[in-house]
């Protein structure tokens, strides 16, 4: 495998779950999941970036020993700033002190149930020719069985495929990202937006792992996993 950046972008501004990333889940700051399994990943330690605008999540990271290598300019922690801006700034960032990598890997904080097999397992679907490996779950609703959109008089009509199927097990399989693993090509993230890829290959996630926590429900979602794993330790 080539040489390989961890990138975990966490601003500190959060709507949908104000501080998300420092805020306690069962006693350790949201972040600290993904930080851990980075370590476990990552060959040197200093191949991991977390680019962040926030002191306290620097300060954070810092406590679970891991250096980070500066502070994300302000108009990259915006709530329009997308992830494609942030990769590049950490891209740049590092060439700027001589340091290219061929691959970078993704992880979203809001990820706590992802593993390191997880990490590892789409690292080994990635190859050089492709643009990008990335993590999926089962989707909810599948657009050949259960997904509607309305046609021009208004009426709903299946969104794909000619609505034939009486049973989802029938209808073809459908993924859904979510969000825990991006396996990138640095070469293709230079041409081109992660939506704009055409070469993605999926890893495929149980939904058990698969949890990405943006709302209040989702968060209390992850409390009560976390509960019943402990009391199942």
């Amino acid at each position: 495998m080539s040489n390989i950046l961890y990138v975990i972008p966490a601003r500190g501004g959060s709507k949908g779950i104000p501080g998300k990333n420092i805020k306690p889940l069962a006693g350790r700051p949201l972040i600290s999941y993904t930080i851990e399994v980075a370590k476990q990943v990552a060959t040197d330690i200093s191949d991991i970036c977390l680019s962040t605008d926030d002191p306290r999540i620097i300060a954070v990271a810092e406590a679970e020993g891991l250096k980070v290598p500066f502070v994300r300019p302000a108009h990259l922690a915006t709530d329009t700033c997308g992830t494609y801006e942030v990769l590049i700034h950490a891209l740049d960032f590092y060439k700027s002190i001589g340091r290219e990598y061929d691959t970078l890997v993704l992880l979203q904080p809001t990820s706590p149930f992802r593993t390191a097999d997880d990490v590892l397992g789409a690292l080994s679907l990635y190859t050089p020719n492709i643009d990008m490996v990335v993590s999926v779950k089962e989707a909810a609703t599948n657009p050949y069985y259960n997904a509607y959109e309305e046609d021009s008089n208004g009426f709903l009509r299946i969104s794909k495929g000619e609505g034939l199927y009486t049973r989802r097990q029938d209808a073809p399989q459908v993924w859904e990202y979510n969000g825990a693993v991006y396996v990138i090509n640095v070469s293709s993230l230079r041409k081109m937006r992660l939506g704009e890829f055409r070469r993605r290959r999926c890893y495929i996630m149980p939904s058990s792992r698969s949890l990405d926590l943006d709302t209040p429900i989702d968060w209390l979602v992850a409390e009560t996993i976390m509960r019943e794993k402990q009391i199942g330790q």
